[in-house]
């Protein structure tokens, strides 16, 4: 009798543990944005934290009874990333107290940072960079690599990022692109108007005076969304984001950042073939045709002393060839596609 209640108490959990886990991996029809995994990706992640996170392997107590399975501890942690619930909420659907749905999360992120930080988290390869600048060149603006979009805080300590490091220390691929007939050899980032004037950062123009600058004002506004729209995916994707401050620990929230930036990545990598925006075979031109290349043997002349240092970073931070680049970058906005406006 006593055999039966507990195999009927088992049924139950597990049957409560499979309605959690098929709520987890499809979109709640009031939070439509929450992290969406396909199955066979999130059985990835848990073989791999299973075979090789300690944690995560599945032991027998003291009564020889199984303990929570790696499925249950990365579901907890992954629902508390994907919804920003509070960890005694994980009770409801998992039999899991507070203490360990914590446990859960902070040894899930560790372990996702440890077994795919260095395939999902890297720096563009030189492969990488010349697409990123190819998609520039296509949208207008060649040279650059991306856009950077932060808060006043991270402002306040631009110098101390490590954004520009291998530019500084000599480590980063050397690229050159023509603009306007003009060559350069620093790839920028599109930014908004709180950023300093300097060679690799290109604003757009707040009051724009005559119909250059505001093709050139509308065509990098459009194009630094990109930035913006990707924040907003993240904070939709893992609602924990807008919550992590609860957890008042710096290295705790560090972590969970690098982590769902990981988990993005893997998710846009399986999902990738079914809604890419560019067609690569656009980028499949001849060199020649090219304005924008890497040259793929990185630099050797690393910096030899401070002077050295110093003469990269005022390169850097020039504001006539900042200047000089968004003159110059008016005008192809201007050639590329001013001819097909309607301004009447």
């Amino acid at each position: 009798m006593a055999s039966s209640s507990s195999n009927n108490i088992e049924d139950m959990m597990d049957e409560k543990f499979d309605q959690a886990f098929e709520k987890l991996l499809s979109l709640h029809e009031d939070h439509q944005n929450a992290a969406k995994m396909n199955k066979p990706l999130f059985m990835r992640i848990v073989d791999r934290l299973s075979g090789e996170i300690p944690y995560f392997q599945q032991r027998r107590d003291a009564t020889g009874r199984f303990g929570l399975s790696p499925l249950q501890k990365a579901t907890a942690a992954i629902r508390m990333m994907a919804y920003g619930c509070p960890a005694d909420a994980i009770d409801e659907y998992l039999r899991l107290g507070e203490s360990t749905a914590l446990l859960c999360l902070e040894n899930f992120v560790e372990g996702i940072i440890n077994l795919f930080g260095d395939e999902y988290l890297r720096r563009p390869t030189p492969e990488d960079l010349q697409r990123l600048l190819d998609i520039g060149e296509l949208r207008g603006f060649p040279g650059m690599i991306g856009s950077i979009d932060c808060t006043l805080n991270d402002i306040n300590i631009l110098d101390r990022s490590p954004v520009f490091d291998d530019i500084l220390q000599g480590r980063a691929p050397k690229v050159k692109y023509i603009v306007n007939g003009h060559q350069y050899d620093l790839a920028y980032y599109l930014t908004d108007g709180i950023y300093p004037k300097r060679a690799t950062f290109v604003q757009s123009i707040p009051l724009p005076q005559g119909l250059k600058a505001s093709l050139f004002a509308t065509h990098q506004e459009a194009v630094r969304k990109d930035v913006e729209r990707a924040f907003g995916v993240l904070q939709a994707r893992f609602a924990i984001v807008k919550n992590t401050a609860l957890f008042l620990d710096k290295i705790k929230i560090g972590k969970i950042m690098r982590a769902y930036i990981i988990l993005h990545n893997m998710i846009v990598e399986d999902e990738r073939d079914g809604y890419t925006q560019f067609d690569i075979s656009v980028f499949a031109q001849p060199d020649s045709n090219r304005s924008s290349e890497v040259d793929f043997t990185y630099s050797t002349n690393m910096p030899s002393n401070l002077g050295n240092m110093m003469s990269i970073r005022n390169r850097v931070r020039d504001k006539q060839t900042h200047q000089k680049l968004k003159a110059d970058l008016i005008e192809n906005i201007w050639k590329k596609f001013g001819t097909n406006q309607d301004f009447n």
